[in-house]
């Protein structure tokens, strides 16, 4: 088994370098190691790749290998929050990519990335955790990013390696305006939440969103499902029609490529003349069912991926832990649909809402334990 794990994962590694004669193929590498959700999953992975690939190697994708991306896709792809950042140059980098197919996978494909000469090895999603401290550990000369934990140790308390930076976001906030959105866009007075495993990291986004929606109108019905995975669409779509017909009106994810399903779902159901909406994550997911996705909680894994490999080029990689949220950019809406109905007045209460919580007038709850104790 290990042996087909690791066969599987060379193979990964050869389809990103096989292609020695491109001008490319010289350039310093950066490794990235997805979570199981991996390369298609048009949010969470998705991100992270577009901000290695497309952002810092100006390169395109394709199962036969890479290409430079045109100046027109590069525009494309960076949103307009992002864009007023300020410019993204190309970092003249060499992706080395390992989809990990399951948690056995992890800590292989990241001995191979480091293995491969990688200058900075970026795991993405909490769940590669303790694969990247142990590979951490074992190899104190390489260069480490972890998203969306910090490092633990058997405490769970927060510990820094001298080789591992760590970024975490403030989901809840984000997810505070969608649900702020939720409330006051909703015709039906139910709203909805799917999640994917009913892990911390997951419920800080239903935190967030039922403290959104509660402030707002405290009438409007909450109703959720979790599927239990990131990377089964078919549950995705069996939670989304299960809470449909409950009632809800809009619906909003955070369940990786289960995510999928809820957007089919969504889309079924408006195209069957229901007026009903979803709600994507992670990566803005309009343009998979334009006619049916509200706005998505962006997440902007592509820019801390970007940031990241810049900080290494440079040379001021940094250790230790850092956290994003509304002030920092880290998490943001994508744009509103423009066919919602009083559309402007649902932006400026989601406007104003948005710059309490970064003023600090705001705190949002992070656990729904923390919501409950809210007055």
């Amino acid at each position: 088994m290990r042996a087909l794990v690791l066969l599987a994962m060379m193979g990964a590694l050869v389809g990103c370098t096989k292609h020695a004669d491109k001008p490319w193929a010289h350039d310093p590498a950066i490794g990235l190691v997805s979570d199981v959700g991996g390369r298609g999953d048009q949010s969470f992975n998705d991100s992270a790749l577009r901000g290695l690939e497309t952002w810092a190697a100006g390169l395109a994708y394709s199962p036969s290998g890479y290409a430079p991306v045109s100046q027109a896709a590069f525009e494309a792809s960076i949103p307009a929050d992002v864009k007023a950042l300020g410019p993204l140059p190309h970092l003249k980098v060499r992706p080395v990519v390992f989809q990990a197919k399951s948690q056995e996978d992890y800590q292989p494909s990241l001995r191979l990335s480091v293995e491969s000469g990688a200058k900075l090895t970026i795991g993405v999603g909490f769940m590669l955790e303790k694969s990247v401290q142990a590979v951490a550990r074992q190899n104190p000369t390489a260069r480490f990013l972890l998203i969306d934990s910090p490092m633990l140790n058997a405490q769970n308390q927060p510990v820094v390696l001298p080789n591992v930076a760590t970024l975490t976001f403030r989901e809840q906030e984000g997810s505070y305006l969608v649900g702020v959105l939720a409330a006051r866009a909703s015709k039906t007075g139910t709203v909805g939440f799917v999640g994917g495993m009913a892990l911390p990291l997951i419920k800080k986004f239903e935190a967030g969103f039922e403290a959104g929606v509660h402030d707002t109108d405290p009438k409007v019905k909450i109703v959720t499902g979790y599927t239990g995975s990131f990377n089964d669409p078919n549950a995705g779509k069996q939670q989304a029609q299960s809470l449909l017909g409950r009632g809800a009106d809009i619906v909003f994810h955070a369940a990786g490529s289960d995510g999928l399903g809820v957007i089919d779902a969504v889309k079924e159901a408006r195209a069957g003349g229901k007026n009903v909406w979803v709600v994507g994550v992670d990566s803005d997911q309009r343009h998979l069912a334009p006619n049916a996705v509200l706005t998505s909680m962006v997440k902007h894994v592509d820019l801390a991926v970007y940031r990241e490999i810049q900080r290494v080029q440079a040379g001021t990689f940094k250790p230790g832990a850092e956290d994003w949220g509304l002030k920092e950019g880290g998490v943001a809406l994508a744009p509103v649909a423009a066919a919602l109905p009083d559309r402007a007045a649902v932006l400026a209460a989601v406007g104003a809402a948005r710059a309490k919580i970064i003023a600090g007038q705001i705190h949002v709850p992070a656990t729904l334990a923390a919501l409950a104790e809210k007055p």
